[in-house]
């Protein structure tokens, strides 16, 4: 009698139609971001080939993997640090400490760089009982508080203090430029899991609405505090990868905070909760750094605030908003 009645076998029909449509959709989204993802490793991987600057290939990648870590630390869970550049800077620190004062090799150090951004993360996890701006400025005052521990006359032994660090010992141009690819593709990896995994789904639920993501039995503080700690891993790597290219450098130079204000810039400007955002966002952003911020910075800060006014007033979801809009259009 159910097979007679046209309605029923239509609406089941109907709501097959629309699962097929809805894991086709994510499909090809996974697809669409697996390919970005080894577009981006494909292009530095050969990079040289192109382009003489290492260094500026460097900080191309060291800002993409910034970015990345803002974007999952704002983008899937709506905490913006503005003391993010504090991992940035224990990785680095954890890189030179590890290889200079416990004669680490260069690939054991770029994990210690990931482990000691991972324990400050931890460490500063009860920051994200607070929120909105009350987060974003504790951040920053814990990343300050890190580079005067850094650069302390009590810490010289260990760090160097004001001095900075040095790591000519494992001093490296191809080797550091190839693990810093390498880290590019594991972060950008990372975030194409997030972003299609039922984690990046919970991360989602809980930015939308906190309340109602634990009544549906997602455990908040588990699911936010891995994310931070995701986020962190990710600076530190980055940290690390520059510290190791550099090899000489100093507290304020990875304590920086126009190192976390450039990977929030480069993140919104390119679209955040998405893959290919913070890595166009960057390209463009930093490169007009490099075209003209260097030589005539007056010109550069007018350029860049009347890009972020005009991405802020007519694209607030980013550059990867524009172009998913111009996309659908298209297949209509």
């Amino acid at each position: 009698m159910l097979r007679d009645d046209g309605t029923v076998v239509g609406e089941l029909s109907g709501t097959a139609s629309k699962d097929r449509v809805i894991r086709l959709f994510r499909n090809r989204s996974l697809v669409g971001d697996a390919a970005v993802a080894l577009v981006v490793i494909g292009v530095f991987a050969f990079g040289r080939s192109f382009e003489a600057n290492t260094l500026l290939l460097v900080n191309l990648m060291v800002y993409m993997i910034l970015a990345q870590g803002i974007n999952v630390s704002y983008g899937f869970t709506g905490y913006l640090p503005f003391g993010f550049v504090g991992f940035f800077g224990a990785g680095a620190y954890g890189m030179a400490v590890s290889t200079s004062k416990f004669h680490m090799g260069a690939y054991p150090g770029l994990v210690a760089g990931v482990v000691v951004s991972v324990v400050v993360a931890l460490v500063l996890s009860p920051l994200l009982r607070l929120r909105g701006s009350y987060f974003a400025i504790a951040s920053l005052a814990a990343a300050e508080a890190l580079v005067l521990l850094v650069s302390n006359p009590s810490a010289q032994g260990i760090t160097n203090g004001a001095y900075g660090a040095n790591l000519s010992s494992v001093f490296n141009p191809g080797a550091s430029y190839v693990s810093t690819v390498v880290a590019l593709g594991l972060v950008t990896v990372a975030v194409v899991w997030i972003k299609h995994s039922p984690f990046g789904l919970a991360l989602r639920a809980i930015k939308a609405d906190r309340s109602s993501a634990s009544m549906s039995g997602i455990n908040v503080v588990k699911v936010r505090t891995f994310a931070w700690v995701i986020s962190a891993a990710m600076a530190g790597l980055g940290g690390a990868c520059y510290a190791w290219v550099i090899s000489v450098f100093y507290p304020g130079d990875v304590f920086s905070l126009t190192t976390s204000v450039f990977a929030i810039i480069f993140a919104l400007f390119g679209g955040i909760g998405t893959v290919v955002g913070p890595i166009v966002g960057t390209v463009v952003l930093y490169g007009i750094y490099n075209a003209i911020g260097i030589t005539v910075p007056q010109y550069f800060q007018l350029i860049y605030g009347l890009l972020i006014v005009v991405i802020v007033l007519f694209v607030p979801r980013g550059l990867a908003s524009l172009g998913a809009s111009v996309l659908g259009r298209r297949s209509k």
